[in-house]
């Protein structure tokens, strides 16, 4: 198996699990009440990722050879990953879902940072093409994604400054 071939499949295997889990969560939090924010908005971001993917997959020659360096900058990346969804735990999701009346999540990096998951996605969409010398990928799925985030940060601004009963304003949002 080429050095490709074992960083998607690892790659793979982490976002499923982390699918998973993002569905598991999303089911309680709709069952204590949480709202989803901006619902149209998200299929733009599972084409984004799946793009990502793909074209790695698909257009990056599995013999590349790894910069070594960079892919260790994109495992260090899986470090902050996980230390962000562990920060936010049964309120992780891959949506932007709002529960009404919950405080703010002020702990791990969320402590220094508003949106610490956005950086570190915005470094790997950016780092695993590099490491295979797709600078192609790296820049047009670098310059989309940004598109993409400069919105949803925009709009779970507005979400998470919604008050204690969001379910008339979110209506709205959804329809953004």
């Amino acid at each position: 198996m080429s050095a490709l071939h074992a960083a998607l499949a690892l790659v793979l295997l982490q976002r499923i699990a982390e699918l998973l889990f993002a569905a598991a969560n999303t089911r309680r939090l709709r069952a204590r009440g949480a709202v989803e924010i901006d619902a149209r908005g998200y299929p733009w971001i599972v084409a984004l990722h799946a793009g990502w993917f793909a074209s790695l997959l698909l257009f990056v020659p599995a013999d590349a050879a790894p910069s070594w360096p960079l892919l260790a900058v994109y495992a260090a990346l899986q470090c902050g990953r996980i230390c962000v969804i562990g920060s936010l735990g049964r309120r992780w999701t891959t949506r932007i879902i709002v529960l009404p009346g919950a405080p703010s999540v002020e702990t791990g990096p969320y402590r220094w940072l508003k949106h610490p998951n956005y950086l570190i996605v915005m470094a790997e969409i950016a780092a695993l093409p590099l490491a295979f010398g797709a600078l192609a990928i790296a820049l047009v799925l670098s310059a989309a994604n940004l598109a993409l985030i400069r919105r949803r940060i925009r709009i779970e601004n507005t979400a998470l400054a919604l008050p204690p009963d969001p379910l008339p304003i979110a209506a709205e949002a959804g329809q953004a």
